[in-house]
């Protein structure tokens, strides 16, 4: 779902209630771990900025959750750790069917591994 959203605080009010306690973690975890980034809404959704740069974002899609881990060295080092039912990985997105399928343990591995990353962003 691409928002029109003027920030994330708007952006959760719209999102399905069925979704919502998720999304609210994953910006909390996101605000917690990603020290020296930027919160803004870009491409639809909330997104996460270094120095000017989308490293990461997450959004309420039709069909499942998607949280873009834009490091290619992050998501490679967690493939294993992401393989499991009911989640789909593309080159720098993780698609959770349900909002149950999210390990926050792992989204916070993500999230530090990005801060440290010099990797390539896709």
């Amino acid at each position: 779902m691409q928002s029109t959203a003027k920030d994330v605080t708007a952006y959760l009010e719209e999102v399905p209630v069925e979704r919502k306690t998720a999304l609210e973690e994953l910006r909390r975890l996101c605000l917690a771990n990603l020290k020296g980034f930027e919160e803004s809404m870009q491409y639809g959704g909330p997104c996460y900025s270094r120095n000017g740069v989308v490293e990461v974002g997450f959004a309420s899609q039709k069909h499942f959750i998607g949280l873009y881990i834009l490091r290619t060295d992050v998501m490679k080092a967690h493939k294993e750790m992401l393989k499991i039912k009911g989640v789909s990985l593309g080159k720098g997105c993780i698609r959770y069917s349900k909002p149950e399928k999210i390990d926050f343990k792992v989204v916070k591995s993500l999230l530090k591994a990005t801060v440290r990353s010099t990797g390539e962003v896709c």
